[in-house]
């Protein structure tokens, strides 16, 4: 399930990992046993581990990391500074580490290589480290611990600042992309824009004013994972109705102080990153192991005991629950008194299975030894015997009667009377477990958490089920989104609560043969799909309170409706052509770059974060209750397939319907299942006359005769999804883009021609520079052969054939990622003409791909590869578009490997499951072996060791598993 819901949920991001950065060192040889340790002494294992796997934002990931500023290889660099910053390392990890990790520790905490020079050094650095060399003599065999003798640290050149995790979804997809790094603040002259910054003019003020730092702070408090430097002056003006001052772009350095500067795009050093910093009452809740652990927090029931008078606390103490490691943890949801306490119990190995062992072990334990409770008390914990005789479970009293106590069963998230000879003494071995039943809120109701409608609906839909929770904040009562993915569709449980608001009187369903005029057609879509607004009391009261928003935002002169944590179904504001409207976050990609759906027209846009507003709470319940306005629609009697709406049938229809307030239509039947009406439209009042209507013109016209009567079908049950994009302020109303195809499918019926679904002619001179005159990035930096690397392995189809990615470079991905949605989705260019081994970037599902060509298809499909991700995907030529410069500076992520350690062979089926259960979508650690060079990118193939050492009790080695299983396999036969 909760695969499902990662691949297809806007963060739906990659599994979330515990152990993302692992130490680069060097392994056992493949002769050797799986179960040997490799190098890393364990009793700083978990140190490095705890540190480097902090959990990015599909969404994963999700993602502003920061980047390396310098490369600092062969270059002066100033002593005292790395000095510095080695002891901060050392005093975080105090019982040392590998000195071949720590480039890339520093890399992920100061944003810069470490001088290779400094690596020399270190060894005289006594006042700051100590060395230990070990049986080898190179750089990696070398422990580095603090000094001995620990001394004051000097003054820190720069400011330094703790890390900002990223809990959000990350929706997603293929790449990590809820997924954010640390970050640290660096001095101007360590920048790659230190060529503007540095040679400001002397007349620049030197300071902020505390006015505009105090500002200034409060937008970047809003914004945790990162905001652009290149948009903070409009954020700023529309925020406080005052221009930001021109010389704080050009002196980034003044802000330094409160937050950290990085510049992801080496290319471009005038788009910055900019990072609130952190200080230690705003890290909250970091994150323990995904295990119920004996803590010395206090858990909420002994809180509870301790503030209702008359409950004394427990005499023994109880771990409290660590909430689970991954985005998606799967719940058992038990009852909601309001959506603000939502009870609920985790599923999985630590949690719901642990509470399953430990009442078997009760129910034989009590069986012999029934100890009866002499004096109940309020708070204590005591067994009670369920209303199976044999069911023993842990319980609380909360009230002692004469005769009989109410107890609530802390593990179950209910309260019973029961007799006291039902009860014993709970005895010390089951005080080891947390209690199992937990709360949450429910993110976007809290202004609504009472309200019966929204319980009702929560009380269907939810209780008694087990869901997937997306957690958004970890606090003692986490803050999360609920999904049922039970369905074809997933089903977002915080948004039917809101739905659940909706006053339906304010709009009259439409019924057959019905008549509306005065219809205004708000958008138009690639497929031919029309969405109206139609007359009605909802529609007249939106207008009205959009009214009153538009001049509440302008006069408000704070950030307190920025919205800073966004998740999908949250309802918020956005600009649509020029004016505030409701909108509703449909996808996420990252923390920063989202989709959205302007519920009232039809049209989906992507933006950043920081073009959205809350909803102002005095408008809030109004806004709630009124149903969205746009309402879905075909023309009836138009026999077309799908695909096959040209884009001139498309631009006629627009051009005869968009920003006309006074058209009119018939329907002709209602589609409930797929939500939408079949209609007849009008661009007059004459709806008495079918000829009259667009349809009957569309029909009798050649807007349809060019284009071949094709449709496609597939050999598996996936459907055909039609991937939309954004809108556009000039008048194109975001008109979404055509199908999208993910499996390949086969014609039926081929016909000669040209669009959607004909014949690509094989003989296109292109207008588009190929692969060969193209400039290609720089090929992927890959370790010398014989060292590690920590790699997350985006596919795998058998050990012969699976693709890494480097995990030091995953965010600049990330990043680049969410430019390409913004950049693409806000332009509707011509589609390429398209030829075997192009380079350019594709649509596939709601994500940009930087993309080669594998083959063109003669119905209008494209057979490409991605290549930051290796898979091999079926797209639309229509949804293929030039990839530009500034999207072909990072070296394509992708490289093919196989497995070291193992005999080439045809692996069977059986053979390639267990391998991907193993190593797909994990990420490991790769000893190179061998490395194959060749002239593209994407033809170079390692052959590589690949390491688990999430375990703590050993590592496992993957050609180990392999082999064990092959010979399983040749002894059977």
């Amino acid at each position: 399930m909760r695969d499902v819901l990662s691949d297809n949920k806007a963060g739906t991001h990659p599994n979330r990992m515990s152990n993302q950065n692992t130490p680069n060192r060097k392994g056992n040889p493949p002769t050797e046993k799986s179960d040997k340790r490799m190098t890393l002494p364990s009793r700083f294992q978990k140190e490095v581990h705890t540190h480097l796997s902090k959990n990015f934002q599909h969404s994963a990931a999700s993602l502003n990391m920061n980047e390396r500023l310098t490369s600092g290889k062969g270059k002066p660099y100033n002593p005292q500074q790395v000095q510095f910053r080695i002891g901060e390392i050392l005093v975080k990890y105090s019982n040392g580490f590998w000195v071949s990790k720590l480039p890339q520790i520093y890399r992920e905490l100061y944003k810069q290589d470490l001088p290779n020079e400094a690596i020399k050094d270190l060894e005289t650095w006594t006042h700051i480290c100590t060395v230990e060399k070990t049986c080898g003599s190179n750089h990696s065999d070398l422990l580095l611990y603090p000094a001995k003798e620990q001394t004051t640290l000097f003054s820190s050149p720069v400011t330094n600042t703790k890390c900002i995790t990223d809990s959000g979804p990350g929706k997603h997809l293929h790449s990590p992309a809820q997924w954010t790094s640390s970050s640290v603040s660096h001095s101007s002259q360590s920048s790659p824009s230190s060529s503007p910054s540095s040679s400001s003019p002397p007349s620049s003020p030197a300071t902020l004013s505390p006015d505009l730092r105090l500002k200034l702070e409060e937008l970047l408090m809003k914004y945790c994972n990162g905001l652009w430097a290149h948009a903070l002056p409009k954020l700023f003006e529309d925020t406080y109705k005052t221009k930001l001052p021109k010389h704080v772009l050009e002196n980034l350095h003044l802000l330094s102080d409160i937050c950290t500067i990085d510049y992801p795009m080496p290319d471009n050093p005038k788009r910055a990153i900019l990072y609130r910093r952190s200080s230690d009452g705003d890290r909250g809740v970091v994150e323990g192991d995904n295990c119920n652990r004996r803590d010395s927090s206090t858990s909420e029931e002994e809180l509870k005991a301790k503030e209702e008078p008359g409950r004394r606390p427990i005499d023994q103490t109880v771990p409290s629950l660590q909430i689970p490691n991954e985005e998606y943890p799967s719940v058992l949801v038990m009852e909601a008194i309001n959506t603000n306490e939502v009870i609920l119990r985790y599923i999985g190995e630590n949690y719901s299975q642990a509470q399953e062992l430990m009442e078997d072990q009760m129910r034989e334990f009590y069986q012999s030894n029934p100890t009866s409770v002499s004096s109940p008390s309020l708070g204590q914990l005591v067994a009670v015997r369920g209303e199976e005789e044999d069911g023993i479970l842990r319980a609380q009293i909360s009230e002692v009667m004469a005769d009989k106590v109410k107890v609530y069963f802390v593990d179950h998230g209910f309260s019973e009377v029961i007799s006291k000879t039902k009860m014993f003494e709970l005895h010390e071995r089951f005080f080891k477990l947390p209690f199992q039943a937990t709360k949450c809120k429910l993110a976007g109701l809290e202004p609504f958490c009472q309200e019966p409608a929204v319980l009702k609906k929560f009380e269907m839909m939810a209780s008694g089920k087990i869901l997937l929770a997306e957690i958004l904040v970890r606090s003692p009562t986490p803050l999360v989104v609920l999904y049922d993915t039970s369905q074809d569709d997933d089903i977002n449980i915080n948004a039917a609560g809101m739905k659940a608001l909706q006053d339906k009187t304010l709009t009259s369903p439409p019924q057959v043969n019905s008549v509306y005029m005065n219809v205004t057609v708000s958008s138009v879509c690639s497929d031919g799909t029309v969405y109206c607004q139609l007359p009605s009391r909802g529609l007249a009261k939106l207008s009205e309170i959009l009214m009153k928003i538009e001049s509440h935002f302008h006069s408000q002169l704070t950030s307190d409706l920025l919205v800073s944590k966004p998740f999908c179904g949250k309802a918020c504001m956005a600009r649509y052509k020029g004016r505030w409207s409701r909108v509703e976050i449909t996808n996420l990609h990252g923390s920063r770059v989202l989709d959205i759906l302007f519920i009232d027209v039809g049209v989906q846009a992507s933006v950043e974060v920081i073009e959205l507003r809350e909803i102002p709470p005095p408008f809030l319940r109004d806004l709630m209750t009124i149903p969205p306005q746009a309402v879905k629609c075909s023309l009836a009697d138009l026999a077309v397939t799908v695909g096959s709406w040209t884009s001139e049938a498309v631009q006629w229809l627009r051009d005869k319907v968009l920003n006309i307030t006074d058209c009119s239509l018939k329907v002709a039947s209602v589609d409930e299942t797929k939500r939408f009406i079949n209609v007849y439209l009008f661009t007059d009042k004459n709806f008495h006359d079918p000829t009259h209507s667009l349809n009957h013109q569309m029909a009798h016209s050649d807007l349809f005769r060019q284009q071949p009567d094709v449709f496609l079908t597939s050999h598996s049950s996936a459907k055909i999804s039609t991937a939309t994009l954004s809108s556009t302020n000039d008048g194109t109303n975001g008109i979404p883009q055509s199908t999208t195809v993910k499996d390949r499918p086969h014609l039926k019926k081929p016909l000669p021609g040209h669009g959607d679904g004909g014949e690509i002619k094989t003989n296109i001179t292109t207008q588009q520079e190929t692969s060969t005159s193209l400039q290609l990035p720089q090929l992927l930096e890959l370790p010398a052969v014989g060292n590690n690397m920590d790699v997350f392995v985006s596919v795998a189809c058998h050990p012969g054939h699976f693709v890494l990615q480097p995990w030091r470079d995953m965010y600049k991905l990330v990043v680049l990622m969410g430019e390409m949605i913004l950049y693409y989705n806000k332009t509707e260019d011509k589609p390429l003409d398209i030829e075997k081994n192009q380079i350019c970037a594709a649509k596939v599902e709601n994500n940009w791909f930087r993309v080669l060509v594998k083959g063109v298809l003669t119905n209008g499909l494209v057979s490409v590869y991605e290549l930051d991700y290796g898979k091999h995907e079926l797209v639309s030529c229509t949804q293929l578009r030039p990839l530009i410069k500034e999207f072909r500076q990072l070296p394509f992520q992708g490289i093919t490997a196989q497995l070291a350690g193992l005999k080439q062979r045809q692996w069977s089926e059986e053979a390639s499951i267990v391998f991907r259960n193993h190593v797909e979508k994990k990420p490991l650690v790769a000893q190179l072996e061998a490395l194959q060079e060749a002239t593209n990118p994407w033809d170079r193939k390692l052959t590589v060791f690949l390491v688990d050492t999430s375990q703590e009790e050993r590592d496992i080695w993957v050609h180990d598993i392999m082999a064990e299983f092959a010979e399983e396999l040749t002894n059977e036969l």
